[in-house]
């Protein structure tokens, strides 16, 4: 039996779920197709589980810490299994709103199977066959699984798998230096375990260079052992749990891998060829405005878009974004489309490492000879340094016409200050519109303020301005 409906969804993660229930309140009929845990993996294996342990580990250090206010306290006594019921408990308390009831009451029809491509315009879905005028593929991505010798004869643990742990891993060893690998690396040593992070280039490789060796020194203070510049060459099973091999000739044991090495799109069970869809290694081929190159009523979003070959954005964040452009695109036939310019990306360790727009070394890439680099420390923040917390930097690169290229932030909290420099990237503001700008004192927020008014100091206190001022005392 063939279904007709206006909006097909296959995948029922942050994208999913936003074109879904957008395309649902606007009227339409709507089917969505998920094989898989509603919410995908923000929600269960991402950023909510992952915040949680986070949250956790964080108070453990505060304890640890306290007596830096001549608070006196005893070392925590860390309870896994009730660290594990937290964490379980933030996902259960943000599911309803992932949820297939919810979905369902606002008129979305849920099919809980997987789902493919049978024509340019239809889609099986278990035993449902659903004819679409516009679809759209949220289907995500999943954990890249490296091949490496001797990887198939251990229990390895990826971010779908990471989270079940009954028990806390003795040595849990990471592979990968991005921000799951050292947000997870950073939240067990603070929980008690010892970690190795082995990373191919650089921690925080993304990164300014001068955040990521900041955020070195803060993991080296909980005790992480940073192995940069190494490639995991082999693993071998042994009676304690693993051993593990790195280019550079050294051998250490393990109890636990993670897998932290990066993700791909889940294009595998599609049959995009049935839906006349291209896609490569990166992703659904698309547009600016997410739509496919080769079957305008197939849109993509999420994971799994790939516009203009620029490749995926795997945030949460990014995902509604897309879906945004896709309400006004897909459903208004309004010109939309997708701007990564702005788009701002956090890892949160203690303390965060945000970045909004690109980097010094990504700008100087891109042709801008000319930058101003404008950079202002945390120790010169009252409230950083009011609250013990003075490690940090704000810095800020701009055009020597004033106009924000981008933001490095290390800090408490980068990344709720991440979108002040999202406004004024993504709406071309000047920086006096920040120097301008009313904050509330004392704040972490002051410290980009005070690294934008860096621009115009030199200016105000030129030769020929201070000429003016003493001109202009003279005047009644």
């Amino acid at each position: 039996m063939t279904d007709p409906v206006d909006v097909a969804v296959i995948g029922a993660g942050a994208a999913g779920l936003a074109v879904a229930t957008i395309a649902a309140g606007l009227g339409l009929k709507v089917a969505l197709a998920e094989r898989g845990r509603m919410g995908g993996t923000h929600l269960n294996a991402g950023c909510i589980p992952s915040k949680a342990l986070l949250a956790a580990a964080r108070s453990a250090a505060g304890v640890r810490d306290s007596h830096r206010f001549g608070i006196r306290l005893p070392p925590p006594e860390i309870d896994w299994a009730a660290v594990r019921a937290h964490v379980r408990g933030a996902i259960a308390r943000a599911a309803p709103n992932a949820g297939a009831a919810r979905l369902r009451g606002m008129g979305v029809e849920v099919i809980e199977a997987a789902a493919h491509f049978t024509a340019p315009d239809e889609i099986e879905a278990g035993t449902r066959r659903i004819r679409f005028r516009r679809c759209v593929i949220a289907a995500g991505s999943a954990p890249l699984v490296p091949n490496i010798p001797g990887l198939g004869e251990i229990a390895w643990l990826t971010s779908e798998t990471l989270f079940d742990l009954a028990d806390p891993p003795g040595h849990l060893a990471i592979l990968g230096g991005g921000a799951l690998g050292l947000e997870m690396a950073q939240a067990h040593a603070r929980l008690g375990c010892l970690v190795t992070v082995i990373e191919a280039g650089r921690i925080a490789g993304q990164e300014d260079a001068e955040m990521a060796e900041g955020l070195r020194e803060a993991l080296a203070v909980d005790g992480i052992a940073l192995r940069e510049g190494v490639q995991l060459t082999r693993v071998a099973r042994d009676w304690e749990g693993m051993t593990l091999e790195l280019s550079d000739g050294d051998r250490f044991g393990a109890t636990h891998l993670l897998l932290a090495a990066g993700r791909v799109p889940r294009l595998a069970s599609l049959d995009l060829v049935a839906g006349q869809v291209q896609a490569t290694e990166r992703g659904i081929a698309t547009d600016a405005g997410l739509r496919s190159l080769t079957n305008r009523r197939v849109f993509a979003a999420g994971d799994i878009a790939d516009p203009e070959g620029t490749g995926p954005r795997s945030f949460t964040h990014a995902a509604t974004q897309h879906a945004a452009v896709l309400a006004k695109r897909m459903l208004f036939r309004l010109p939309a489309r997708f701007d990564a310019a702005a788009l701002p990306r956090v890892t949160y360790t203690d303390p965060e490492l945000a970045q909004v727009g690109l980097t010094e070394e990504q700008a100087r890439a891109a042709g801008h000879a000319e930058l101003s680099i404008l950079r202002w420390p945390l120790s010169e923040n009252d409230r950083a340094v009011a609250e013990g917390r003075p490690a940090g930097l704000v810095k800020l690169v701009a055009t020597p016409q004033g106009r924000l290229l981008g933001a490095s932030l290390l800090s408490a909290h980068a990344g709720e200050m991440a979108g002040i420099y999202g406004l004024l990237i993504g709406r071309k503001l000047p920086l006096s519109a920040l120097t301008g700008l009313a904050l509330p004192y004392p704040t972490l927020a002051e410290a980009g303020k005070r690294a934008a008014e860096g621009f115009y100091t030199p200016k105000l206190l030129s030769p020929f301005v201070k000429g003016l001022a003493g001109w202009l005392r003279h005047l009644p």
